[in-house]
């Protein structure tokens, strides 16, 4: 072989090697630059504010609509009912990860597909649809506010601001599988409280307004709402109705507080779904989200409308009052 052929023969490999880390690097940039679709299942209206949290946090991440990423919505709008068939609709547009919120959410994408990754708000224990906290397993994954176990912490709240308290009405969507679990959960922290529980159910807007009437006037000291999606979508009206029958009232977030109710006790929704973002951000980037843990919120905060604690004619304890995180005046 003469010098020259095996100085070629020598330098073809290094070629080869060059030409597949050029088609390597355009391959990654390609897959950086694609514009991923994720698909968007809505409880409540696309206005919600934690909605807006969420859409922030995604833009803070570098996504941006028409650039490298393409969010479809189908909002139930409080009709809670209307998701499955949202959702299959959804799952019809073949996205690249389906993002959505709630007990009902999460059911409604799990039956609706097998194979498209799921990111889920839920403020329940996923026990039931998920192998275990840390490693998930299958397509969902998310994070949860965990309200079921503060469901005896909030009934000691209304223990100790409503003095002689012996009788409470307990507000939930039995829609909601988390919530008749939940409810037992109650029970077991009014016997050791020695206070009495009635249920009453609600799986609408105008259920509840039938569920206040039923509470009747004066039978009732004070009412526990769960929190699901739809008690979230209604609490404003929820605080309403609570004022409106003289009742003190808590329930998980604290939009209820600002909106009139007594107490909130639970985990910030708003930092729940900036939070979500950076899960959607792992699975769009090719994540299992079978492989990532679900998030658990580590801080509650407690929020006291102290207008509402006087408009009831209760005087709040100043133990109370220190430990709250927020006092509206």
């Amino acid at each position: 072989m003469s010098r020259h052929r095996y100085f070629m023969a020598m330098q073809f490999p290094a070629t080869i090697g060059l030409v597949i880390v050029a088609l390597l690097s355009a391959a990654q940039a390609q897959q950086a630059d694609r514009v991923r679709r994720l698909a968007w299942l809505q409880t409540a209206p696309s206005s919600t504010v934690v909605y807006q949290d969420f859409l922030q946090a995604l833009h803070q991440l570098g996504y941006e609509e028409g650039r490298n990423i393409e969010i479809v919505t189908r909002s139930a709008n409080g009709q809670l009912d209307r998701l499955p068939a949202l959702a299959r609709d959804l799952v019809s547009l073949h996205p690249d990860a389906l993002f959505t919120g709630a007990d009902q959410g999460l059911r409604a994408a799990k039956d609706a597909t097998s194979s498209i990754p799921i990111v889920v708000v839920v403020c329940d224990p996923l026990d039931a649809l998920i192998a275990s906290i840390a490693r998930p397993g299958g397509k969902a994954t998310g994070l949860t506010c965990i309200s079921s176990e503060l469901a005896g912490k909030r009934l000691q709240l209304l223990k100790e601001l409503v003095p002689g308290l012996a009788q409470v009405a307990v507000l939930y969507n039995p829609g909601d599988h988390n919530k008749v679990a939940e409810y037992k959960q109650m029970q077991d922290a009014a016997q050791t409280l020695n206070l009495a529980l009635t249920s009453f159910e609600a799986r609408s807007a105008e259920e509840i307004d039938k569920a206040f009437a039923d509470m009747g006037e004066g039978r009732f000291k004070a009412l526990v709402i769960l929190t699901d999606a739809l008690m979230v979508i209604q609490e404003k009206k929820l605080a309403e109705l609570a004022l409106e029958k003289k009742l003190p009232a808590v329930f998980g977030f604290r939009e209820f507080a600002d909106g009139g109710g007594l107490v909130s006790y639970g985990a910030s929704l708003h930092d729940t779904y900036r939070r979500a973002a950076i899960y959607v951000d792992k699975v769009l980037r090719g994540a299992d989200p079978g492989s990532i843990p679900i998030e658990q919120p580590t801080r509650f905060e407690m929020v006291i409308n102290q207008k509402t604690a006087k408009s009831l004619g209760l005087a709040i304890p100043a133990s109370l009052l220190s430990l709250a995180d927020d006092v509206i005046e």
